[in-house]
């Protein structure tokens, strides 16, 4: 991959996280984070892409982009849904969709099962990186928080 098309990857993952907050209505102080969220959790996913499959980059993706929720939604004392949920737009597999139905209606039907079980794996990949760290204890991130807050001599939350 060229320096050019991370750039616009990183770009256009922060556009569609923030052009999908601004159809949900999410709050405007909340859409720049949810951006970020959104360019974390792609950078995470492309990062992992090569080396694992996608299957597991969307895995640690969406486990990226949860820690990072929860742990933002401590800090800006707003909801944890408002900023995950749009941080995992760009993990959404939407093209894997796409093929299963484009395949169906085609009459593949060993292309359309494959990319419908491509997409299964992906959708059970993503509820899996958000049962392995929602399972984490609030508390247990809000000593984190304050351990690191105390170190930098910041008011603790």
């Amino acid at each position: 991959m060229t320096a050019v098309e991370i750039i616009l990857n990183v770009i256009l993952s922060f556009v569609a996280t923030a052009g999908f907050c601004i159809v949900f209505n999410i709050p405007k102080r909340q859409i720049l984070v949810c951006g970020m969220l959104g360019i974390v959790s792609w950078i995470v996913y492309l990062l992992l892409k090569a080396p694992l499959g996608p299957v597991v980059a969307t895995f640690f993706g969406t486990c990226s982009i949860v820690l990072l929720a929860r742990i933002f939604a401590v800090v800006r004392k707003c909801p944890v849904t408002i900023l995950l949920i749009p941080g995992m737009i760009p993990l959404a597999p939407g093209s894997a969709i796409y093929y299963t139905a484009y395949y169906f209606v085609t009459n593949n039907m060993e292309k359309a099962a494959e990319y419908g079980f491509l997409t299964l794996k992906l959708a059970f990949a993503i509820v899996l990186g958000i049962i392995a760290v929602i399972a984490v204890p609030t508390h247990h991130l809000k000593k984190l928080l304050n351990k690191r807050s105390q170190r930098r001599g910041e008011n603790s939350l």
